[in-house]
């Protein structure tokens, strides 16, 4: 008779779920860490099971329109996905909330899903260009599940006090 292995949960990286010496019932335990069969990817060099963050879709519109697609990290800001998706918003100060330059407007359903601004964010929001009731910073905004299909609109400009 084989022995009963235990599965044992570590994580390797920050944002990954490291799944190891699974035994058979790893679905039980899957559901139990929240993660979905379609995002287990095996990895032989960890030895186990991983789970990369999972993506939401969201949708940046262009100052002239134009709706780019992307599938956004959950954890990631909107600022960084843009950066990493070539969407040109510039958050001259990298995110430290120094600036408005990463203004966004955000549609009413998901502006209704977010945290409050904070003050800090508030203040910024002041010099910021194009100002609308569901303004906010990209750089303040962390994507999480419960905004999969928001819509972010780029204003037509941005003030950049930085340079």
């Amino acid at each position: 008779r084989r022995p009963r292995r235990k599965a044992c949960i570590s994580p390797p990286m920050p944002g990954l779920l490291s799944l190891t010496r699974l035994t058979s019932s790893s679905r039980a335990l899957q559901r139990a860490v929240g993660a979905a069969p379609a995002l287990r990817q095996r990895t032989r060099a960890l030895g186990g099971y991983t789970w990369e963050p999972s993506k939401v879709p969201i949708v940046y519109v262009d100052a002239d329109g134009t709706e780019i697609p992307v599938d956004a990290p959950v954890g990631r800001t909107l600022l960084e996905v843009a950066h990493e998706n070539d969407i040109e918003l510039e958050g001259a100060c990298d995110g430290s909330l120094a600036c408005s330059t990463c203004h966004l407007i955000i549609d009413q359903e998901s502006f209704d899903k977010l945290k409050p601004p904070t003050e800090d964010e508030l203040d910024m929001l002041d010099l910021a260009f194009g100002l609308e009731d569901t303004s906010r910073l990209g750089c303040q905004i962390k994507v999480s599940p419960e905004l999969k299909g928001m819509r972010a609109k780029l204003p037509e400009g941005s003030n950049n006090m930085m340079s």
